[in-house]
């Protein structure tokens, strides 16, 4: 079961490879590119929508959502230029530098969603609370 997984793990590295050649060809429609673009982002970003201490459903977005964005990534981008994708994936890799640029802009992005969630929460309880 151990060797299933692991092969599973790493042919899903490989469609997460393609995807990103993918999201450089310009065939490629922009609905597909932004659904690549927000799960490269997720699968990549140290934040999860659901923590992973929470027991159950905290890797139940690693196990779901991710392979469902994939999947439906795959789907959007016409059949050529997947195949393409793949076989430059499969050829080139990707290097292994870490992107420092990427990485601060995923953290701002986090931050300023969790900021605009906490304002509307702090707004909506002071609204409630409020006495008229």
């Amino acid at each position: 079961m151990f060797a299933h997984l692991k092969a599973q793990a790493k042919a899903l590295k490989a469609e997460l490879y393609a995807l990103y050649y993918a999201a450089q060809d310009a065939r490629t429609p922009w609905y597909a590119k932004a659904l690549m673009g927000f799960t490269l982002a997720y699968a990549m970003s140290p934040i999860d929508l659901i923590p992973d201490f929470i027991p159950v459903l905290g890797y139940l977005d690693d196990l779901l959502i991710v392979p469902a964005c994939i999947a439906l990534s795959i789907r959007l981008i016409p059949a050529a230029v997947m195949d393409e994708a793949r076989i430059r994936a499969r050829e080139q890799g990707l290097a292994r530098k870490p992107n420092w640029v990427a990485g601060a802009i995923i953290l701002v992005l986090w931050v300023v969603g969790l900021g605009i969630a906490g304002h509307y929460a702090y707004t909506w309880y002071y609204q409630r609370t409020r006495r008229p």
